[in-house]
């Protein structure tokens, strides 16, 4: 059975990250989404092992002591992380798996797998992510300065991946997305994983054929 790929996709809020690996899923088979693990509270409509792994914080810190993630980090009181025993699973089954983490998770990602395959989403100009941003309405203009600020910070970092997708038409950004997924699956060393008794019966030699 061939072994999946790791994908990091990073972005900063209002760059359409979520809709396009949304899209992503309905249209290429055997790749999903890792869920995180974390240790804030359900939210009305949140279903355990769907949107979250929850966990209360003892149990995330013992996970923490035994090396089980990959990534994690404490917000604003509580704790996400991507677990990696998870992970490594569903590669071993040969399924491709994406993590939706910042920059800093990425590094630590990369410090542990190399071959990880990252790509980063932009939007087309400031003006644009501010009106994703102040689009549902219900935020002041301070916290929109802030979350711009916070966009700004996360984008200088785009430099550290090896994909950058610019959202601006969401068809043709989500094309690209699709064709950086397609093209690692055409790689040399995948297709000798996946279709080794092809590739050894397309080189034999047969009797009667030139």
């Amino acid at each position: 059975m061939s072994h999946g790929t790791l994908y990091i996709v990073s972005a900063p809020s209002g760059a359409g990250k979520t809709s396009l690996v949304h899209a992503l899923l309905e249209r290429i088979d055997a790749i999903q989404v890792s869920i995180s693990h974390t240790t804030r509270p359900m939210r009305p409509g949140e279903n355990d092992g769907i949107n979250y792994h929850f966990a209360d914080t003892a149990t995330f810190e013992q996970m923490i002591e035994r090396g089980d993630f990959f990534e994690h980090a404490r917000v604003f009181d509580n704790y996400y992380g991507t677990s990696r025993p998870a992970v490594q699973a569903l590669l071993a089954s040969g399924q491709d798996v994406i993590l939706e983490i910042d920059w800093q998770g990425a590094r630590q990602v990369r410090e542990q797998m190399a071959d990880a395959i990252s790509i980063f989403i932009l939007p087309p100009s400031h003006t644009v992510l501010h009106e994703r941003l102040s689009h549902r309405g219900t935020d002041d203009e301070a916290t929109i300065a802030r979350r711009m600020q916070d966009a700004v910070s996360e984008m200088a970092h785009f430099d550290e991946y090896d994909h950058v997708i610019i959202n601006d038409d969401f068809d043709s950004a989500l094309t690209q997305l699709i064709a950086v997924i397609l093209a690692e699956r055409c790689r040399l060393d995948r297709v000798r994983e996946r279709q080794g008794p092809l590739l050894q019966a397309l080189l034999s030699h047969i009797d009667g054929v030139e």
